[in-house]
């Protein structure tokens, strides 16, 4: 039987390290070529026309709220079931959130409770495509529209996810992406906006480099610029650009082997008893797999993958307006608890065989009862 199966796992070869081991050595560890050739590529894979790199994805949603102008006396609508970053990204520029629900089991913004969120003072609403699952971009992108508010994509969980043929961030006024170890390529700590607005890019290249108004190789005397804005240290190193680049360039192969993965789980998972998860959707870049368990059975299924050493995570065990920090006067969203208390998230990256996916299987109709 297969044992100690990881929940994620590096697509990090030799070559690679190789690469970061020469940049280490040659002393030039920002600033340099990699972050112009990773951006350059990242750009061409979302057919985006711009592209920069950030040091996290929460920087780049940091960055995207900064560069719209949002400020104090503004509202901001969030999913109230995605990662603490999100809500904190707007909030960190004095706006307010406001927590929307989510639709089961998809785990995306409800437009019907954003149509009851929306306001006066609504500036901007923050999608997020959890789990690599495609937010309903259509009918947001119309209220949008209609009530002249900015749209943000949280990308975090999605490189490689598709809406009617078109990459994921290039719908709203940008987006931004994650490589933290679990995603889907990794830089350690990094991550990367786009978009196709010319002006939000000038904007929000200043703002990641100190509001400096010249790039190194701009200045014609070293030291010698002007700081024209409050800006913030939000850029990626060199080395963790060519980190990222390599495994950007092998990335399609590890897409097609992680819907690979999720069409053996639906094979395999299918007709449990008390157990739920999405049909395969094949614009979706499965960063996990999720299924939904009612607790007394999420807490079984849970006690054998830590007995058996199967990797596994919760996205999200708590939603946000439950965090102390936003708990107070906010209402509670049934859907988003409801994710919250029954969701489990499984690996499904390039490395899990098929006798893995059929071992974890087994497993979960062991715990049900289903043998």
């Amino acid at each position: 039987m297969p044992t100690n199966i990881p929940f994620s796992k590096k697509n990090i070869t030799d070559k690679d390290l190789k690469i970061v081991n020469k940049i280490l050595k040659s002393g030039w560890l920002t600033h340099g070529k990699y972050t112009e050739q990773f951006e350059n590529t990242f750009s061409k894979f979302s057919n985006s026309k711009f592209a920069l790199t950030v040091s996290s994805c929460t920087a780049g949603l940091h960055l995207i709220c900064l560069a719209i102008g949002l400020k104090k006396g503004d509202e901001v609508l969030v999913p109230n079931l995605t990662h603490t970053a999100t809500a904190h990204a707007a909030t960190y520029t004095g706006a307010k959130v406001r927590f929307v629900d989510i639709n089961l089991y998809d785990g995306n913004l409800s437009v019907k409770d954003l149509l009851k969120k929306i306001n006066s003072k609504t500036k901007a609403i923050i999608v997020v495509h959890l789990t690599g699952i495609s937010s309903e971009l259509d009918k947001i992108i119309e209220i949008c529209k209609k009530k002249k508010i900015f749209l943000i994509e949280d990308c975090a969980h999605a490189l490689g996810t598709e809406y009617k043929s078109k990459h994921v961030g290039n719908f709203g006024i940008a987006g931004s992406f994650s490589f933290y170890p679990t995603k889907q390529i990794t830089t350690g700590e990094g991550g990367m906006v786009i978009t196709n607005n010319k002006s939000i890019f000038k904007k929000i290249k200043i703002l990641k480099a100190f509001g400096i108004d010249k790039e190194i190789k701009q200045r014609k005397i070293p030291g010698l610029y002007n700081v024209k804005e409050l800006g913030y240290n939000y850029r990626m190193t060199d080395f963790q650009s060519a980190l990222g680049l390599e495994q950007l360039k092998r990335y399609n192969k590890e897409l097609s082997l992680r819907k690979k993965n999720a069409i053996l789980y639906c094979k395999y998972l299918k007709n449990i008893k008390n157990l739920k998860f999405n049909n395969y959707i094949d614009t979706c870049s499965y960063f996990i797999f999720p299924i939904f368990l009612k607790k007394k059975y999420r807490d079984r299924v849970i006690k054998i993958f830590k007995k058996k050493k199967i990797g596994f995570s919760i996205h999200y065990a708590k939603i946000i307006d439950e965090m102390k920090y936003y708990k107070k006067g906010l209402t509670r969203n049934k859907n988003s608890k409801i994710y919250a208390n029954e969701n489990i998230s499984l690996p499904v990256h390039s490395d899990i065989k098929e006798n893995n996916i059929l071992h974890i299987s087994k497993l979960i109709r062991e715990a049900l009862n289903e043998n």
